[in-house]
């Protein structure tokens, strides 16, 4: 796990990441009891696609702003098999996160306010005591900075013991900035190669960990989770587990997700397809 929070040390975190990621909920319940290389994409005025908005930190109740993508003004133009959008304009998922400049507190929009008084405490003390202010005044977020706001994210999940499912989608969404960054790569610079590999070795490890928190999540949390219904998060673990080589599990979620009776027809279409690129995937 150490891998995922390499970096924190700069912010003053680097005792955050011991241990083990996710909980394993029936650990806890017996205590109780891809290839060639991409051409680059460009991005026009991504600054015209932002605007500043307004939070109140629940942990210290600082006013800051935080940069927001503007509502219906990027287009959609693809969905990866496991379900990262990939817009036109500018990569949205880099601006997913909600940071405080001021204490260090972050989690991902839907997260962000729901927290209780025993996890701002537990903030308050291993997150804020210890973090080191993060100034930063680009018009619009690099991707460096971006996986610094995930890992953020990250160390306030574990801290505040956030549901595994939470973890998950942190991890499956730092995963996705990765994909973005390496897409936008030049292939002519010297480095790209090696770069390529290391982004592509990261998201590897983020999409295995996302894949095991989705699971232990099914297993023990209710519906909705991480906002999908039981059909899509099944969708889901089966895209993963086919990204990173699990094919049983994949094989499993999928004839689940074809033989189930409240599937859409849409969803099903998706995991025949993901059925297809496995066959494929395991002839080669």
């Amino acid at each position: 796990m150490a891998g995922i929070f390499s970096g924190l040390e700069k912010l003053g975190l680097g005792n955050i990441g011991g241990g083990d990621l996710f909980e394993d909920p029936k650990k806890k319940e017996a205590a109780v009891k891809q290839g060639e290389p991409q051409k680059k994409l460009t991005l026009v005025n991504e600054e015209d696609y932002l605007f500043d908005k307004k939070y109140k930190c629940p942990v210290c109740d600082m006013d800051f702003e935080a940069k927001t993508v503007r509502t219906g003004k990027v287009r959609m133009k693809a969905v990866d098999i496991d379900l990262r959008p990939d817009y036109a304009e500018l990569d949205q998922t880099k601006y997913d996160v909600i940071a405080c400049p001021e204490c260090g507190y972050a989690a991902l929009g839907r997260y962000f306010n729901t927290l209780n008084k025993y996890q701002i405490d537990d903030i308050r003390v291993k997150i804020c005591m210890n973090y080191k202010k993060l100034d930063y005044k680009e018009p619009t977020y690099t991707y460096e900075h971006a996986k610094n706001l995930y890992q953020l994210a990250l160390a306030n999940a574990v801290v505040k013991k956030a549901k595994n499912s939470e973890k998950a989608y942190i991890c499956l969404k730092t995963a996705w900035v990765l994909r973005g960054e390496t897409q936008r790569l030049d292939s002519a610079d010297p480095d790209y190669q090696k770069k390529k590999d290391e982004n592509d070795a990261q998201e590897k490890e983020l999409l295995k960990n996302a894949l095991n928190g989705f699971v232990m999540a099914r297993q023990s949390e209710e519906f909705p989770i991480a906002g999908m219904d039981s059909t899509t998060l099944d969708y889901l673990i089966a895209a993963l587990a086919m990204e990173t080589g699990d094919y049983d599990v994949a094989g499993k979620m999928i004839s689940e997700i074809l033989t189930s009776r409240t599937a859409n027809s849409r969803i099903k279409d998706k995991a025949r397809l993901l059925k297809e690129m496995m066959a494929e995937e395991k002839e080669q």
